[in-house]
Order: C-alpha cells, then sequence, then structure tokens
C-alpha cells in the first residue's frame, strides 16, 4: 500500500511539521508499505484554475506531484488551525485533485494551543467526505506542538506516544481494510 502523508502548513517556521515528519519515520519503521511526507511548501500551487482528475491532465510542471497524489492509496493529511479552520493550502491542493473516492484519510492537527487544531480537524473530516474519502474516526489532536516535538521532529513527550500509537492502529486498520477489499 502507498501512504501519502500531507504536510499542509506553508509557513517556513512551521511546527506542524514535525508532527508530519515523526508519522513518517514511524510508520515507515513499524509497516512494509510505501510512505511518503508531501510538503506543501516543496509544491507553489497556484489557486486552482484547473482540476486534475487523471494523471495525464497534470501540466509537467506538476507531472511529480500528480503521480504521488494519483498513486496514494491512502492519505494523511497534518494541518495547523488558523483562525478556526485547516490550511488554505490544503484546500487548494485537494480542489486540484479532487479524486479521492474510497481512500483512507488520517486527520493530524496540531497548535501550540490548547486545543490542538480541534476545530480545523472537524473541517477536515467534513472535507474528505466531500472528496469521497473515508475518514479514519480516531483523530490526531496534537496540543501545545512545540512541547511534544522538538525541531528535529523528534518526541519529547514520551506519553504523547500512546495517542500516536492509537491513531496508527486505528487509521492502518481502515485503510488496509481498504485497500484489501477494493
Amino acid at each position: 500500500m502507498t501512504i501519502e502523508i500531507i504536510s499542509g502548513s506553508p509557513r517556513a517556521s512551521s511546527v506542524t511539521v514535525r508532527v508530519a515528519k515523526y508519522l513518517h519515520q514511524q510508520l515507515s519503521a513499524q509497516t512494509a508499505h510505501h510512505v511518503g511526507l508531501l510538503d506543501v511548501r516543496d509544491y507553489a500551487l497556484p489557486f486552482v484554475q484547473n482540476v486534475w482528475g487523471k494523471p495525464e491532465q497534470v501540466p509537467a510542471e506538476w507531472a511529480v506531484l500528480g503521480e504521488r497524489m494519483f498513486a496514494a492509496q491512502a492519505l494523511i493529511v497534518v494541518s495547523p488551525e488558523y483562525n478556526g479552520g485547516f490550511s488554505p493550502a490544503i484546500k487548494n491542493l485537494f480542489d486540484h485533485f479532487p479524486k479521492q473516492s474510497r481512500k483512507a484519510f488520517g486527520i493530524a492537527t496540531a497548535s501550540p494551543g490548547m486545543q490542538g487544531g480541534m476545530r480545523a480537524a472537524q473541517q477536515l473530516f467534513l472535507m474528505t467526505t466531500a472528496l469521497w474519502g473515508i475518514p479514519s474516526p480516531q483523530l490526531l489532536i496534537v496540543p501545545e506542538v512545540d512541547k511534544k516535538f522538538n525541531d528535529h521532529a523528534e518526541l519529547i513527550d514520551a506519553g504523547f506516544q500512546k495517542s500516536i500509537d492509537l491513531f496508527t492502529k486505528e487509521y492502518l486498520w481502515l485503510a488496509e481494510s481498504l485497500v484489501q477489499n477494493a
């Protein structure tokens, strides 16, 4: 199975990317699945003008991104919370690639605040169903992200590993079940 983790913060000084990198490292080490990490900072997509529903519709300059989005059998979206919502860069990405039918979505949000992006997670849950994706009901909400992960994406709050393990266990069950029954 191919899983793409999408780090959805466009900020150069993103703390959310720490969560995405940690999940990438954890899933790569714990599973035999191919796990990729797509960072929206690496793809300066323009605001949506065209929807790319098939690989051959993707312009050459975005071909690598298109290949990865269409090849992904499952996705994990990691977003900060901006003013009660998820990252506009994530919305723009999925506006370009809306065909995510029957793919498992893991939803992770992070914030330096105490709510950990809960409102953004609720919106991401709704967006995934609009894309015909299937969201895992087990969300990963990371409050005080800067106190849980250091600058090198290492977990510094060992007690939080239990939440990560539950998230990945439930997500993998859903993703593997969907791919197996496709």
